[in-house]
C-alpha cells in the first residue's frame, strides 16, 4: 500500500498541514509583534538610544535576507515540511536567545537619589549642605561613581537581543514560500485561493495576542520573582518602569517551538488531487505535445530562460517599476510609524506601557484586518479591473492622508519639569540647558545633575530630584514619602512634594478618545486599499514574469524600508530627546522625557512626508498604466480580427498531427483518439 490507495487519509494529511502551517504563522506574528511591543522596556533596560532598537528590530530583516536566496532555489527540492520544521525551531531558539540577557546580567537598578533606611519611616535628608564642588565633572560623587561602574555587567548586552532576532528572522524565511508552494502543489487551483486565505487571516490574530502579551508583561516588573516587590518605589507609570519584557519571549519561544511538532511527522509530498487517469493522462499529452515535431518550436522558447536577461525585462516595465517604488515608500513610512506608535502613545499622551500595548493589540490591529478583508469584498463586489484597483488603492490611501494630518490637531503640552521645560521661575525654555537646574532657591544642596529621581511638587510642577526641589526632609517609606520644607517650591518653601512625575493629563485624557477614534477609522481606510493594491501588482506584468516580480517585489520592500525605517524614525525621534539617562560608567542612557511638540512633528512629519512624495510619483504611474491598457486593448483588436484565419490554420494543423499519429478505426483507437484530444 501507498499513501495514493487511501484518499481519505491524503485529506487528513493535508487538513493536519493546514492547521499546522496556520499556527506557525500565528506564532512568528505573535512574536514579531510582541518585539514591537517591548521597544521602550528594551531602551530602559539596556540604556540604549531608539536608533539602536531600530537597528535591533531591523536586523530581522537583515536575517531574512540573508538565506531567501537559498531557501527560495533548494527548498522546493527538499522535505518541505522538514525544512519548515527547521525554521519553527531556530525561530523559537532566536527568541530565547533575545530574552537570555535577563539571566546574565544582575538586577534592574534604576537612578534614585535617596537612599532607604532599613525599618525605619524617616529617611535621610535629600538636601544635604555642603559645595557643589564635592560632584566631578558628570555631576556624580566620586566615591559612588567608582562603586556603580565597577557593579555595571550590563554592557552590550542588547548584542544578543539584536543576534536573536537576526536568528528569527533566518528561521521565519521557509515558512510562508514553502508552506504557500505545498498548499498550491497539492490542492485544486480553485481550493488553493481559499486555503492561502484561511492561512492569512488567522496569522492576522497573531499581533493581537502578541500586543495584548506586551500589555501584561509590562505591568509586571522586570525583576519579579528576584526582589521583594514591597521595597519598590517606582509604578507602571513612572519612565524609569521596566516590565518583565523577557517573560513574553519565553512564552512566545516555547509558542513557537510546539508550532514546529506538526511539520516533522509530515509526508515530503501529496498526490495531486484528482483521479489517477486524469494525471496520467495529462503527462501522456505533455509528452505528446512536447516531442512531437510539428510543435516543437512553439515550446521550447520557454524553456531556457535566462535569469538576467528576465529580471532586466522586469525592471524595465515602466508600470512595474513606478508601482515598486510608491510601495518602498509607503512601507517606509508605515513600518516607521507602526514601530513606534506604542512609544508615541505612551510620550504623547502620557499612557503606561501597558495601555499603550493594549490599544494597539484590541484597537488598532482588528481595524487593520477588518479594512483588507473588506477590500477584497469590494473589489469582488464591483469586479475592479486593473485600473479600477489602482485608482481604489490610491483614493483609500488619499482619503487616509487627509485624515491623518489632523493628527497634528490633536496635542498634549510638554510636561512641567523644572530646569527642562520650564524655570525655576516658570518662565517657558527653549532648550534644555542643564546649568538651569541650579538656582538660588537650590544652591546649598549638593544634588546630582545627572540623577533622574523626579518628585511631584504641590505646585503642579516635577522636579528632577528631591535635592533639586530644595527638599530638606522627608517622611514615609517608598513610593509613600512626602518631602517637605522644599525651598524650590512655593513662596518660603512650605510646600511638600511626592514621588513620582506629576501626571498633569487633563488635557491630554480629553484629547486621547479623539485621537483613538481618528486613528482606527484611518487604519481601516488605509487598508481597505491593500488588497487592490497587491492585485495590481499581479495583473500589470504578464504571467510568465509574475513569481518574479513577487519575489523582487518582497527583496526590495524588505532590504530599502524593513530595515532602514526603524532606525532613522528612531535617530530623528532621539532628536526631540529634552533628558537623557546616564550611564553608571558615563555616557548617555535611554530618553527620560521629550519635547511633546517636537516628537509629534517629527513623528508625524515625517510618516506623512514619505507618503506626500508616494502620492506624487503616482500620477506618472497612472499615465503609463493608462497606456498600457490602451495598448493592450488594441492588441487584442488586432488579434481577433485576424483570429479567424488563425484558429483555422491551427484546426487543421491538430487534425494533420493526430491523424499522423495512429489510425481511428478500432474501438481502442477511438478511446485512445478523446483522450487526447
Amino acid at each position: 500500500d501507498t499513501i495514493t490507495d487511501h484518499p481519505r487519509l491524503v485529506k487528513y494529511i493535508f487538513v493536519i498541514f493546514l492547521v499546522a502551517l496556520s499556527f506557525a504563522y500565528f506564532a512568528k506574528a505573535l512574536s514579531g509583534s510582541y518585539m514591537k511591543s517591548t521597544i521602550t522596556q528594551l531602551e530602559r533596560r539596556f540604556d540604549i538610544p531608539s536608533y539602536l532598537i531600530g537597528v535591533i528590530d531591523g536586523s530581522f530583516e537583515i536575517g531574512n535576507l540573508l538565506v531567501i536566496a537559498f531557501v527560495s532555489y533548494f527548498g522546493a527540492k527538499l522535505h518541505r515540511p522538514k525544512i519548515i520544521a527547521m525554521g519553527c525551531v531556530l525561530m523559537s531558539i532566536g527568541t530565547f536567545i533575545i530574552a537570555l540577557p535577563h539571566f546574565l546580567i544582575g538586577r534592574y537598578e534604576y537612578e534614585t537619589s535617596v537612599r532607604w533606611v532599613e525599618n525605619s519611616t524617616l529617611s535621610p535628608a535629600p538636601c544635604r549642605a555642603g559645595l557643589p564642588a564635592e560632584l566631578t565633572q558628570d555631576g556624580k560623587r566620586p566615591q559612588e561613581q567608582s562603586t556603580d561602574c565597577e557593579s555595571e555587567s550590563n554592557l552590550s548586552m542588547w548584542i544578543y537581543v539584536l543576534l536573536g532576532n537576526v536568528l528569527r528572522g533566518i528561521g521565519e524565511t521557509p515558512v510562508q514560500p514553502l508552506g504557500i508552494s505545498y498548499i498550491d502543489d497539492f490542492t485544486t487551483e480553485e481550493n488553493a485561493a481559499l486555503y492561502i486565505g484561511c492561512v492569512q487571516t488567522i496569522s492576522v490574530v497573531g499581533p493581537v495576542f502578541g500586543y495584548l502579551l506586551g500589555s501584561l508583561c509590562a505591568k509586571i516588573y522586570v525583576d519579579i520573582g528576584f526582589v521583594k516587590m514591597e521595597t519598590i518605589t517606582i509604578t507602571p507609570d513612572d519612565s524609569r518602569w521596566v516590565g518583565a519584557w523577557w517573560l513574553g519571549y519565553l512564552v512566545a519561544g516555547v509558542i513557537t517551538l510546539l508550532s514546529a511538532i506538526p511539520f516533522w511527522f509530515l509526508p515530503r509530498s501529496l498526490p495531486v488531487p484528482g483521479p489517477h487517469f486524469q494525471r496520467k493522462d495529462n503527462d501522456e499529452q505533455k509528452g505528446f505535445i512536447k516531442d512531437h515535431p510539428h510543435l516543437k518550436k512553439k515550446y521550447t522558447a520557454d524553456e531556457h530562460t535566462d535569469f538576467i536577461p528576465t529580471l532586466r525585462t522586469l525592471l524595465a516595465h515602466p508600470v512595474y517599476l513606478i508601482y515598486l517604488c510608491v510601495t518602498v515608500i509607503q512601507l517606509n513610512s508605515l513600518i516607521g510609524m507602526v514601530t513606534y506608535k506604542p512609544k508615541y502613545i505612551e510620550q504623547h499622551f502620557r499612557q503606561s506601557a501597558s495601555k499603550a500595548n493594549f490599544l494597539m493589540g484590541v484597537i488598532n490591529i482588528p481595524a487593520v484586518a477588518l479594512g483588507m478583508f473588506s477590500g477584497g469584498l469590494l473589489m469582488k463586489r464591483f469586479k475592479l479591473n486593473i485600473m479600477g484597483a489602482a485608482k481604489f488603492a490610491f483614493s483609500t490611501s488619499l482619503i487616509g492622508y487627509v485624515l491623518s494630518m489632523f493628527f497634528f490637531a490633536m496635542s498634549c503640552e510638554n510636561a512641567k519639569v523644572a530646569g527642562v521645560t520650564l524655570s525655576y521661575d516658570k518662565k517657558v525654555l527653549i532648550s534644555y540647558d542643564k546649568h538651569s537646574l541650579f538656582t538660588a532657591c537650590n544652591r546649598d544642596c549638593v544634588c546630582s545633575s545627572n540623577e533622574w529621581d523626579p518628585v511631584c511638587g504641590e505646585n503642579g510642577i516635577t522636579y528632577l530630584s528631591p535635592c533639586l526641589a530644595g527638599c530638606s526632609t522627608s517622611a514615609g517609606l517608598r513610593n509613600n514619602t512626602v518631602f517637605s520644607n522644599c525651598s524650590c517650591i512655593g513662596v518660603g518653601g512650605n510646600l511638600t512634594a511626592n514621588t513620582g512625575q506629576c501626571l498633569e493629563k487633563d488635557d491630554c485624557d480629553s484629547m486621547f478618545p479623539y485621537f483613538l477614534a481618528l486613528s482606527v477609522i484611518t487604519s481601516f481606510i488605509i487598508s481597505l486599499g491593500g488588497t487592490p493594491g497587491y492585485m495590481l501588482l499581479i495583473r500589470c506584468i504578464k504571467p510568465e514574469l509574475k513569481s518574479l516580480a513577487l519575489g523582487f517585489h518582497t527583496l526590495a520592500t524588505r532590504t530599502l524600508a524593513g530595515i532602514p525605517a526603524p532606525i532613522y524614525f528612531g535617530a530623528i525621534i532621539d532628536t526631540t530627546c529634552l533628558r537623557w539617562g546616564q550611564k553608571k560608567c558615563g555616557g548617555i542612557g535611554a530618553c527620560r522625557i521629550y519635547n511633546t511638540t517636537a516628537y509629534r512633528i517629527a513623528y508625524l512629519g515625517l510618516t506623512l512626508s514619505l507618503r506626500t512624495v508616494s502620492f506624487i510619483i503616482c500620477i506618472p504611474g497612472f499615465i503609463l498604466l493608462g497606456r498600457q491598457l490602451k495598448k493592450e486593448e488594441q492588441d487584442a483588436i488586432h488579434a481577433l480580427s485576424n483570429g479567424g484565419t488563425e484558429l483555422e490554420a491551427l484546426r487543421k494543423e491538430e487534425c494533420v498531427i493526430l491523424n499522423s499519429d495512429q489510425p481511428l478505426h478500432t474501438p481502442e483507437n477511438s478511446t485512445d483518439r478523446h483522450t487526447r484530444l
